[in-house]
């Protein structure tokens, strides 16, 4: 997981470093974050479904090798061209990594399925907030990616052969799930509620660049941090208030950060959106798995992070032409955004409940 971070929360600290040795604009790099969200997410359904019918093992060993051929194929890149390819296909790995690792935890803690599901995902921003200070002194993106691509290469494939799935599971379906009214509903929610995480993700480099460097530095460094602590704690607080609930109100937080943007209060929106929004994802599977129970979570919860690659979109290339439009209209974007998750969310709230009432009482709470 804490490789898996560095196609994300890395990409701040990349990206002036891609654009600069690519000489391109900063709309024109921006698709390759927009490429890293749609294989990322769109390959997940497909890396789920073979995980959950063969086992998660020779899944996992091929996806290792997809990552690190993104950072090693980004090293050589002759052309920005080249490095979108690359990219695209180290995203894949990436992207099926993440599912696999997250289910680990919804699959084999149950008990305490928010908590270890957000712990599991803290790597998800403790490895960025690792690599980010050497890549912003690095000044050239070639020498760091092939640096990473190495070392994903001799550990990665290690750690996918010591994994495993418990057997004797029970759950809907992929078919059954999105066949279902209320799956649809949780993905609207899921891709409206993540946009300022990606807009913050994406473009932190653009959005404070009035700071001083060291200051926008710092922050660009501490925002996986940030992410990452935000899962486990409420991960911790879904297990003793209900997962649903939290996401709720998870969500509401999450529009105050926009709000914060709004209002030019830079610092405050990133700390806010760094920890509600990193423990969004995480929630939301916990919601999946849930309703829709455990069987199939690494293919069902694989569809619903789909929606990670449409609010990738949003919240990278449309938010950066509505910033080039107005940073007003941006930050607006944002905020209707991100109520929109809210009030989706809670609008299936009551409906939802028995399923996590049910859902308690299998894990014994």
């Amino acid at each position: 997981m804490s490789f898996n971070s560095l196609y994300q929360y890395s990409w701040n600290a990349l990206e002036p470093l891609l654009r600069e040795g690519f000489n391109v604009s900063i709309v024109e790099i921006s698709l390759g974050f927009s490429l890293f969200t749609i294989f990322s997410s769109g390959f997940q359904p497909l890396g789920g479904n073979f995980a959950d019918e063969i086992g998660p093992r020779k899944v996992a060993l091929l996806s290792s090798i997809l990552s690190a051929l993104g950072f090693l194929g980004t090293s050589f890149s002759p052309s920005v061209y080249i490095f979108f390819i690359f990219w695209s296909l180290g995203s894949i790995g990436e992207g099926i990594l993440y599912g696999i690792a997250s289910n680990l935890a919804v699959k084999w803690f149950k008990k305490r399925m928010a908590f270890a599901t957000g712990l599991v995902s803290l790597g998800f921003g403790l490895g960025s907030a690792f690599a980010d200070p050497f890549i912003l002194m690095s000044g050239n993106f070639r020498l760091v990616t092939l640096i990473i691509g190495l070392t994903e290469l001799i550990i990665l494939p290690i750690l996918s052969l010591l994994i495993e799935y418990p057997t004797l599971e029970s759950g809907k379906s992929p078919k059954e799930a999105v066949l279902s009214r209320t799956f649809w509903l949780i993905y609207l929610s899921f891709v409206t509620a993540t946009v300022p995480l990606l807009v913050i993700s994406s473009s932190l480099s653009i959005i404070g660049k009035a700071l001083p460097f060291q200051e926008l530095s710092i922050l660009i460094s501490i925002f996986p941090i940030l992410s990452g602590s935000g899962r486990p704690i409420f991960g911790h607080i879904a297990d003793k208030l209900g997962v649903i609930k939290t996401t709720v109100i998870v969500d509401t937080i999450i529009v105050l950060g926009g709000a914060s943007l709004l209002f030019s209060q830079i610092i405050p929106a990133v700390v806010i959106i760094g920890l509600a929004g990193g423990a969004v994802i995480t929630l939301y599977f916990n919601v999946s798995g849930i309703v829709f129970g455990t069987r199939y979570s690494t293919v069902n919860n694989g569809i619903l992070y789909t929606g990670k690659a449409v609010a990738g979109f949003l919240g990278s290339v449309i938010f950066n032409y509505l910033f080039l439009i107005s940073p007003f209209l941006a930050y607006l974007f944002v905020i209707i955004s991100s109520t929109i998750g809210a009030v989706t969310l809670y609008g299936i709230f009551h409906h939802a409940q028995p399923a996590e009432g049910s859902s308690q009482v299998r894990r014994g709470l």
